[in-house]
């Protein structure tokens, strides 16, 4: 755990000099990614979603790439396309900026369904299929992508069975005004990304999203999860509770989490810290209790509140 507690330092420290005063939102983006996982950034515009993808794409030494989801915005803009050579009288496939290691799909609910799915296979299988071939995508492969929950016109909302694929969504948040003050002083002649350097390469975050996988889970740990996501499709404000997928992912989170807290075991403040980022945004309110105007958010934080913790665990 040595290097790997080296690792996750160097990379923190490097991207909370760009982002500054999200601390806890860093920490979650990167389990994320130690889990294997893509991420939903959601929130108002100019809160650093952006610079947070670029932040760790830049720190952990991964290609990135970025996509503007407009719209007109097709699926082979995305994943690439078949192109006719005349020398060679053969097709040539032009790969798209879905080929990346980090990839940034900025304002996705502004791209049509059929383009939004052209990000589905990618993030769910680790490869794309073009023109009846099948292409992998370079590892670690990671999807960030961004939306605007308050503007909703000329927007298409995410199904579920998309939303379902990301392993968490984040919401960055507007800084205190001594954080705020602190990044006017950082940006008056350049901004710090620009000299960001990277502190790992992608081979080790790929070693260390293997060693995530080896952090033992206690049996008790284990139930509390079972027991959060059954009581979600027992509540009776929602019609759609966490599925099978949510249950491994707070399992897969948790243990990336405590990795990234330093420590080569799960507890169960490690489930508690990432409830809401890993299941909130699976769950679907009935309509009656959307007309009493419950929210997502009100009814998992009263299932947190009434599953037991287990007790006697390391701390």
């Amino acid at each position: 755990m040595g290097e790997f507690r080296d690792n996750i330092k160097a990379v923190i420290g490097n991207v909370e000099t760009v982002v500054l005063g999200k601390g806890q939102v860093v920490r979650a983006a990167l389990a994320a990614i130690l889990a294997g996982g893509h991420v939903l950034l959601e929130d108002v515009p100019g809160v650093a979603k952006t610079i947070l993808a670029r932040a760790l794409a830049i720190s952990t030494g991964c290609a990135f790439s970025r996509v503007q989801c407009t719209p007109d915005l097709l699926p082979t803009d995305v994943t690439g396309v078949s192109i006719y050579n005349q020398k060679t009288q053969e097709f040539e496939f032009r790969r798209g900026p879905v080929f990346a290691q980090v990839v940034l799909a900025d304002e996705i609910n502004r791209a049509t369904p059929r383009t939004q799915s052209a990000l589905l296979e990618a993030m769910a299988e680790g490869q794309v299929s073009v023109d009846g071939h099948t292409y992998p995508m370079d590892q670690p492969f990671i999807v960030f992508a961004t939306q605007n929950p308050v503007e909703h016109e000329g927007t298409f909302p995410l199904p579920e069975a998309q939303l379902d694929r990301f392993i968490m969504r984040l919401s960055v948040g507007y800084p205190n005004i001594t954080t705020e003050a602190r990044m006017l002083e950082r940006v008056r002649v350049s901004h710090p990304i620009d000299s960001l350097q990277p502190v790992v390469d992608p081979q080790a975050i790929r070693r260390m999203q293997l060693a995530v996988r080896e952090i033992p889970v206690d049996d008790k740990v284990r139930d509390y999860i079972l027991r959060l996501v059954f009581r979600t499709r027992d509540s009776t404000h929602l019609t759609l509770g966490a599925s099978p997928r949510a249950s491994i992912a707070l399992f897969r989170a948790a243990q990336a989490y405590a990795a990234v807290q330093g420590r080569s075991y799960v507890i169960p403040d490690d489930v508690k810290a990432l409830a809401h980022p890993v299941l909130e945004h699976r769950l679907i309110l009935n309509p009656e209790s959307r007309l009493r105007r419950v929210t997502t958010n009100s009814v998992l934080r009263g299932i947190i509140e009434e599953v037991a913790v287990p007790a006697g665990l390391r701390g």
